[in-house]
């Protein structure tokens, strides 16, 4: 899976599309160019479901601008709401914990200590489950799918999305120390954004392969042949 994620953003013409994405990364501050570049990841989800080997081209850039503002609302729905209720959580534990005093606010603040420390829990989930529902979303076009629980369980409870999950963390890493690097000088700091679109690219790639195979596998069914109705709608929206 690496291996593929990582040779996936250079097959092809892959000049011209490294080239716009580095571009869009340094227009990103303009928020369309943005928007615009999580629509084209979202293609990189849409072609890796469909089977595509290659990365898609920077076409239809209307779609593209669609896509990527469907899939910021779905990233912001899946991250502040479960930061701002968990927040809110602490908070009133928290506080609860102060206005009651002696030893049971002293319990009552222990509590809010623990809850503070599971912050780092609570992100990784984030984490683990907005790659899946904007892979869920690629597959159907539609923004109720990334909140599909019988279409994303199969995906978030197997092994395969879980290594697809844990290996963008070593590209990112790489990533990180490549951009380390490269500001060093200010040429290399131009070159941040081309690479940080690559590893990107590299990434998403992996998200949609992990949640193809999963699906697929759903699709073809027990011995008997018979498709799970998940299956059947990923196969539809191919």
């Amino acid at each position: 899976m690496l291996e593929d994620g990582l040779s996936y953003p250079i097959r092809g013409d892959w000049v011209g599309r490294i080239v716009i994405g580095g571009v869009l990364g340094f227009l990103s501050v303009l928020v369309v160019p943005a928007f615009i570049i999580v629509g084209y990841l979202v293609r990189v989800l849409e072609k890796t479901i469909g089977g595509d080997e290659v990365p898609p081209e920077f076409t239809d850039w209307g779609d593209l601008l669609m896509k990527g503002l469907v899939g910021t609302i779905i990233t912001i729905a899946y991250t502040v709401i479960p930061v701002v209720v968990y927040a809110v959580v602490v908070g009133v534990v928290s506080g609860a914990g102060g206005a009651i005093g002696g030893d049971t606010g002293a319990l009552v603040g222990v509590v809010g200590l623990l809850l503070t420390l599971a912050f780092i829990p609570v992100l990784f989930l984030v984490y683990y489950a907005v790659p899946a529902a904007l892979s869920a979303y690629a597959a159907r076009g539609e923004l109720g799918a990334a909140f599909d629980a019988d279409l994303l369980k199969p995906a978030l409870f197997s092994t395969e999305y879980l290594v697809a999950v844990l290996m963008p963390i070593v590209v990112a890493v790489v990533v990180w120390i490549a951009t380390a690097v490269l500001a060093v000088t200010v040429v290399g700091l131009l070159l941040v954004p081309f690479v940080q679109f690559y590893g990107q690219v590299a990434v998403f790639r992996m998200f949609g392969s992990a949640f193809a195979t999963v699906n697929d596998r759903i699709e073809s069914g027990p011995a008997g042949g018979a498709a799970s109705a998940v299956g059947d709608d990923v196969g539809t929206a191919r």
